[in-house]
């Protein structure tokens, strides 16, 4: 199966590369192309996952889907046949794997939901029995459910560096209080909607990052929407606190990473075929369970 690292769309003006998505501007609108490039440890690999671009956009257009009662998004469409006229050369690259959306001020902030405790979360609890400034009960464990979600933002890194925990407080002074109260019920209601629906298929939606942005109709969701580069899915049924839970996710990838004891600095390092095919069927199987669907890559 074919990896698509790259995308190369001729004279349609690139604004930029991250580290899954290209993104090109497209009239009034952009282009978002989701590749099959795979990131740990803030490095992109040089190995790629076939078809991880297309089972991303396809997740996040469910979602979009889903969740479009509570907040608008930016989707126009991601219908190939009806991208505008200049892109029809290029439809074998974006096939599956891109959409046309709207430009929107983007706020400087992740919106973070975390309804356990994980990751970030879990170090800083450890070290201060709170999050982002919020007290959390004493003896909860790494993987404990939380009492209720809880806001977390964190600093949008423009370099490629870790994003930073921040305060609620500290968000209101960054972007006004009034949109920062806006951000955050948005956030916990798309949190608790898509939290719901991944537990009635056996899953467990750990915590999630959103983006939002606002145009002149108002704030909308941007970006992803909760797929597993963004979120930690757990399994429900072996859910148990006390440690790191098996996620789906790049899991894989990761573990193998610290096998080799790479120094997690340039360049990244390859990754042998059965981690890619390993990490490939997880995020397929997240896909399936999600939405009920296959993905034909």
């Amino acid at each position: 199966m074919p990896v698509l690292l790259t995308t190369n769309l001729g004279e349609i003006p690139l604004i930029g590369r991250g580290k899954v998505r290209d993104l090109y501007a497209v009239d009034d609108n952009l282009l978002l192309v989701a590749t099959d490039r795979i990131s740990a440890f803030d490095h992109v690999l040089a190995t790629g996952i076939p078809g991880k671009g297309k089972i991303l956009a396809q997740i996040s257009l469910f979602w979009f889907h889903l969740l479009s009662d509570i907040v608008p998004n930016h989707l126009i469409t991601a219908d190939v046949a009806e991208y505008p006229a200049v892109l029809k050369p290029y439809a074998n690259q974006l096939e599956g794997r891109s959409m046309l959306v709207k430009r929107a001020t983007m706020f400087p902030v992740e919106c973070v939901a975390r309804g356990y405790l994980a990751g970030s979360g879990w170090k800083e609890y450890k070290a201060s029995g709170s999050v982002c400034g919020i007290p959390l009960p004493g003896g909860l464990l790494d993987g404990s459910k939380l009492p209720e979600p809880v806001f977390t933002p964190a600093t949008k890194s423009q370099d490629g560096a870790h994003d930073e925990n921040i305060s609620f407080a500290a968000t209101e002074a960054q972007i006004g209080a009034p949109d920062a109260a806006q951000l955050r019920r948005l956030t916990l209601e798309l949190y608790g909607k898509a939290a719901q629906h991944a537990e009635a298929h056996g899953l467990i939606l750990a915590d999630t990052k959103f983006e939002f942005g606002k145009t002149a109709e108002g704030i909308i969701l941007a970006d992803e929407a909760l797929t597993p580069d963004s979120s930690r899915f757990w399994e429900g049924a072996t859910w148990k606190p006390g440690g790191a839970q098996p996620s789906f996710d790049k899991q894989f990838v990761r573990d193998y990473l610290e096998s080799i004891q790479w120094n997690k600095q340039a360049p990244a390092p390859s990754l042998p075929d059965d981690v890619v095919e390993r990490t490939q069927a997880k995020y397929l199987e997240a896909f399936r369970r999600l939405t009920g669907h296959d993905q034909n890559l």
